[in-house]
């Protein structure tokens, strides 16, 4: 039974957030790819077009989502699910962190403002 201990986690940094990876393709996951979101406060996201759902759940501060241009301000215990091909936003505006649980297919990419593809290894 493979398990991902806190210590196992992969941390990897972009665009001011952390993700904290627990299932993915690295640590035995073959169809699902979950981390945890850690956004500091006052921390503006980064609008990108995924090519997978992702499903989104608060766990604490007050993020604000954006898909497709609208915003919705949340608090812990809000889930969002963002269908594939939705542009996305995360913003964390508030004077905490914000800290999310994020879920994904595996395969998961994302294509920024300017073209570019990020395939994140989180997700893959």
């Amino acid at each position: 039974m493979p398990i991902v201990s806190t210590d196992q986690a992969t941390v990897h940094e972009i665009h001011g957030a952390r993700f904290v990876s627990y299932a993915a393709p690295a640590t035995g996951s073959t169809e699902l790819c979950a981390w945890r979101l850690e956004i500091a406060a006052g921390t503006p996201g980064v609008e990108h077009t995924i090519t997978r759902e992702e499903v989104l759940h608060v766990l604490s501060g007050a993020p604000v989502v954006t898909l497709d241009g609208e915003r919705t301000a949340l608090g812990p215990g809000d889930t969002v699910i963002a269908p594939a091909g939705v542009r996305l936003k995360v913003d964390n505006p508030g004077e905490q962190a914000a800290h999310a649980w994020v879920t994904t297919g595996t395969g998961l990419q994302a294509r920024l403002a300017d073209g570019s593809v990020l395939t994140p290894p989180w997700a893959n």
